[in-house]
């Protein structure tokens, strides 16, 4: 019997640990490189993740197929009740395999063991599968809240917890 590869493995879910954080950093680079550059406010996150999503009550989901990192997402606590799903990132080799609904889906329970009462995104209309994703969660097109927070961010969800 011989064993699995990695690509055979399953996929488990965890939340933060600190060996993921250079996970959690390539990761993103990864895509945000791929369709858009890294801006100043993803390089805050991405260098201290702890400090920036985890210190002020959120969390970071990533998935794990074998011994590699292979997607993740964060929930950012926005205040008055309210989560970011952000960050939300699978490697090119695992897309297509359901592990981005699952991360997103880990954010949107998070949040609701919360108490929050709303998850927000920020998006952009290039990333036409990722926004098909969100809006078969019930995620809703608002209109953005203030200033968009990315040069290319041109799309706002959110959707309503009960």
């Amino acid at each position: 019997m011989s064993a699995a590869r990695p690509a055979d493995a399953p996929v488990v879910l965890l939340p933060y640990r600190p060996e993921f954080a250079e996970d959690f950093a390539r990761l993103n680079r990864e895509w945000l490189e791929h369709y858009f550059t890294v801006e100043p406010r993803d390089e805050e996150y991405l260098r201290d993740p702890a400090g920036r999503i985890l210190a002020p009550g959120g969390e970071i989901f990533f998935a794990v197929q074998g011994a590699r990192v292979v997607g993740t997402c964060a929930a950012i606590p926005e205040g008055d009740g309210q989560f970011e799903l952000a960050k939300l990132c699978v490697t090119p080799s695992a897309q297509g395999a359901g592990i981005g609904r699952a991360l997103a889906g880990a954010v949107v329970a998070f949040a609701r063991t919360q108490g929050a009462r709303c998850v927000s995104l920020v998006s952009s209309s290039r990333l036409t599968p990722a926004i098909r994703l969100y809006e078969s969660m019930g995620f809703r097109h608002r209109p953005f809240k203030g200033e968009r927070p990315y040069v290319d961010a041109d799309v706002y969800m959110e959707l309503d917890l009960p």
